[in-house]
């Protein structure tokens, strides 16, 4: 059975149920009501019969019922009574609405109390039937000399009781229709509210929902229109360093995280991208966006965090696989010229020429690669810088490597990517500084040395230099004095980041018109790291 029918049949039993149990009571309350109030009614009337001088005057008189019954009968009209009867202390009738039972003894048994001087209300059987009575003595010179009876049927009191009852009964019926209504009501407002989801759909979405927050390497949290937290995962909590057993949701989001802007995103219901933040001194980036209704009201605002320091890492790692496949691409280009060539010559019958051809490339090209195998054994850079020198090849740029390079002492544990990172940018960097400019030579030179301390890095090239106004700048992320597109400005960025994490410095000189020089230092020991600060970074400003 769905919920929505469980919902309905529920509220209609409970609503019947109130009704049944509100029509018993209200019926027994009002009978037990009107039968104080008829009772009342009648021991009033009995005790002012009773005072009235007349009628005790009556019964010194030869025959009392003459002058008693008249009195005793308009009385009853006037009241509503069934009957009156008033009767001697041999219980003898001086009264009743049947004149043929006057002289008669009065039928009851309950007047023993009278007698006594007692004014009682009772219920009893007389000669017209099951009656409700008020009874008071009649006193004659402090002596009770007679009884004055009031009764009314209880017949007409039930028949007062059905009229009653036939309008709590039309009530009740209101009760229940209006309780229909508003049981299906609820019942639709609630299945709509639930998107006509069943609660085991619901706690299985809410498992799939917790599971899916937990299995986010990003830090999740959301807020209502309030302010205060109503998703976190344990990501979050990682991050904002609050224990898993504490818990956060219900609390103020301003209380848990200063300046997350959150509350400004739930107020102006614009999403904020990639927004930096700082959480205890780590950087972080920062999405947030406003959460909609279906009337397209805001209703809250969600935030993710992710580590800084992690996507630079993964943009470092794309940063190789391109540089890696640009290297790659060049060789392949540059080899296919050479064997373009070498064809050329067989094919016009130049054989020696293409033996020497052969020859010489054979030469230089062993002689450079023993050159780097001997001087920088670390097959990856090796093989990364080799794939350089075929890029400048491709480029028409004069790239050299120094022939008293060394970089055979490279600490073991040191990222061998972080170091493809920064003479990859910077190699980039002087390809474009040289590609740019008017000259004719376009130089670019590297140099490694591995002598002291420290791992040095030197990249120089001839282009146009870079303006001392633009000194401040060039390490931003995404400033750019050349190319305009998409992926220009992260080179030195992300060098300047490699060497933060390898504890090193970078100084650079340039000038204007002659070319650029940046000297890379990086400490074979992270305790040799200067001023003991692992992201010791120093820039160099020489006009």
């Amino acid at each position: 059975m769905r919920l929505h029918t469980k919902l309905m049949l529920g509220i209609v039993i409970l609503i019947v149920s109130i009704g049944i149990i509100f029509e018993i009571t209200f019926k027994n309350i009002m009978e037990s009501n009107l039968k104080h109030e008829i009772g009342s009614k009648a021991l009033s009337v009995a005790q002012s019969i009773a005072n009235m001088p007349e009628i005790q005057e009556a019964f010194q008189s030869d025959d009392p019922a003459l002058i008693i019954q008249p009195i005793a009968e308009k009385i009853r009209k006037q009241v509503g009574a069934e009957f009156i009867v008033i009767g001697n202390r041999e219980e003898v009738r001086y009264s009743h609405p049947n004149p043929l039972r006057l002289g008669q003894k009065m039928v009851g048994g309950d007047n023993d109390r009278v007698f006594n001087g007692d004014s009682v209300i009772s219920e009893s059987t007389g000669t017209l039937g099951p009656s409700l009575r008020g009874k008071a003595p009649i006193f004659y010179q402090g002596e009770v000399i007679g009884v004055v009876s009031v009764g009314y049927l209880q017949t007409d009191i039930q028949n007062e009781i059905s009229k009653i009852q036939k309008k709590i009964f039309a009530a009740t019926f209101l009760i229940l229709i209006g309780g229909l209504l508003a049981a299906l009501l609820i019942s639709f407002n609630i299945k709509k509210a639930m998107f006509g989801l069943e609660p085991k759909e619901i706690a299985w979405m809410y498992q799939e929902k917790h599971a899916i927050l937990e299995s986010i390497h990003e830090g999740i949290i959301a807020i209502g229109t309030d302010g205060r937290i109503t998703v976190v995962n344990e990501t979050a909590h990682k991050i904002l360093r609050v224990p898993n057993d504490i818990l956060l949701r219900g609390k103020r989001i301003d209380e848990v995280l200063e300046n997350t802007h959150l509350l400004k995103v739930v107020e102006s219901g614009q999403a904020e991208y990639d927004q930096e933040i700082l959480i205890f001194g780590t950087a972080f980036l920062a999405n947030r966006i406003p959460i909609f209704n279906k009337k397209g009201e805001v209703i809250g605002a969600v935030a993710s965090f992710r580590n800084k320091s992690e996507l630079a890492q993964l943009l470092q790692e794309l940063s190789h696989v391109k540089a890696y496949a640009e290297g790659l691409r060049a060789q392949t280009h540059e080899y296919s010229n050479r064997l373009y060539t070498l064809l050329g010559l067989i094919q016009l019958g130049s054989y020696k020429e293409a033996i020497d051809f052969i020859s010489k490339e054979v030469d230089v090209a062993q002689g450079f690669i023993q050159f780097l195998m001997k001087e920088v054994p670390d097959p990856i850079l090796a093989g990364f810088i080799l794939g350089k020198v075929s890029l400048a090849s491709e480029m028409k740029v004069d790239f050299s490597i120094d022939r008293e390079s060394s970089f055979k002492d490279i600490p073991y544990d040191m990222n061998r990517d972080e170091l493809v990172t920064i003479i990859g940018n910077l190699v980039n960097n002087a390809f474009e500084a040289v590609r740019g400019t008017e000259k004719k030579e376009k130089r670019v030179s590297l140099f490694l040395t591995d002598l002291g301390k420290e791992l040095i890095i030197e990249v120089e090239d001839n282009g146009d230099g870079i303006d001392e106004k633009m000194f401040d700048q060039i390490f931003n992320a995404g400033f750019s004095t050349k190319s305009k597109n998409s992926n220009a400005g992260i080179g030195l960025s992300l060098v300047q980041n490699a060497i933060q994490h390898l504890g090193g410095s970078i100084t650079f000189s340039s000038n204007v018109g002659e070319g650029t020089i940046f000297t890379v230092a990086l400490p074979k020991s992270r305790g040799e790291v200067r001023n003991g600060e692992s992201g010791y970074r120093s820039v160099n400003y020489r006009g």
